[in-house]
C-alpha cells in the first residue's frame, strides 16, 4: 500500500484529498503541524508527496528542496497559482508534476498512479538506494541513518543534511555560511548557535559509534571531517 504525504493547509481540501486517496487504497498522511514538515516525512517515509506552493511559514518550494536533500520520491506540487513561472519554478525546485486548483480528483488520482508506475513499477527505471561513502562510514540520506561496521545510528533531518556536506568535502574546510544556507535556506535569520547545537548533535552520534575527534572546529572559517577511524 502505497504512503503518500499531503502537505496542504486547506483543510477541506486535504480532508477531501484523504477521503479520495483511501477509497483507491492509499495511505494518506496529512500534515497537521507545519513547524515539523521534515520530522514528520522522516517519520513516515512516503512513497510520494502533494505539496502545495502557499503554506504558513515557508512556500512549498523551500519545502520542495528540502525533501530533495533526503529523498528522490515523486512530488506533486498542488496549487491556485496558475502562472507560467509558478510551474517552472517548482519543476526547477525538484517537483515532478504540477496541478492547478481547481481540479478534478480523479485527475490528481490519475496523476498520482502515473508518477507511481514510473517510480516504482515493473517498468521504472531500476533505482539503487542513495548513499555517501567516507572511509567505511556510509550515510544513508533517505533512510536518515549512518553506520560505520556493524553499528548504525538514527539521524534527524538536519543531522543528515549537515554530515552529507561534510562527507562530500572530506579533509576540506565547510564554512559555517555554506552550512547554515544549505541547512536553513530562505530563512531571514537563524541564530549562530543553533548550527554549534546540530555539530554537538552529530559529534555525539559519530561518537555512538565509536568514532571520536572527527569533527574539527576551524576558528573564523567552520568545521572540517579529518577521517580519525580505521576504513
Amino acid at each position: 500500500m502505497f504512503k503518500i504525504m499531503i502537505v496542504e493547509d486547506d483543510q477541506k481540501i486535504a480532508h477531501l484529498l484523504c477521503s479520495h486517496l483511501e477509497r483507491y487504497g492509499y495511505q494518506a498522511f496529512p500534515i497537521t503541524d507545519f513547524n515539523r514538515i521534515m520530522e514528520q516525512f522522516g517519520d513516515v517515509q512516503p512513497d510520494l508527496v502533494l505539496l502545495d506552493v502557499n503554506l504558513p511559514k515557508f512556500d512549498g518550494y523551500y519545502w520542495c528542496r528540502q525533501i530533495r536533500l533526503q529523498s528522490s520520491c515523486p512530488i506533486l506540487f498542488i496549487s491556485a497559482r496558475e502562472g507560467k513561472m509558478d510551474q517552472v519554478m517548482a519543476l526547477e525546485n525538484g517537483a515532478d508534476d504540477y496541478i492547478t486548483k481547481p481540479f478534478h480528483y480523479e485527475v490528481v488520482l490519475a496523476k498520482i498512479s502515473s508518477q507511481l508506475r514510473r517510480a516504482y513499477g515493473s517498468y521504472a527505471a531500476p533505482q539503487k538506494e542513495r548513499t555517501i561513502e567516507a572511509a567505511g562510514l556510509l550515510l544513508y540520506p533517505e533512510r536518515l541513518k549512518l553506520s560505520y561496521r556493524e553499528q548504525t545510528v538514527e539521524l534527524g533531518a538536519k543531522e543528515s543534511a549537515l554530515l552529507q556536506s561534510m562527507m562530500e568535502r572530506l579533509d576540506r574546510v565547510v564554512s559555517r555560511e555554506l552550512l547554515l544556507n544549505q541547512l536553513w535556506d530562505d530563512q531571514v535569520f537563524v541564530d549562530d548557535n543553533t548550527l554549534n547545537v546540530y555539530i554537538t548533535r552529530v559529534r555525539k552520534k559519530l561518537k555512538d559509534l565509536g568514532i571520536e575527534n572527527a569533527i574539527e572546529t576551524v576558528r573564523g572559517s567552520g568545521y572540517l571531517l579529518r577521517v580519525t577511524w580505521e576504513a
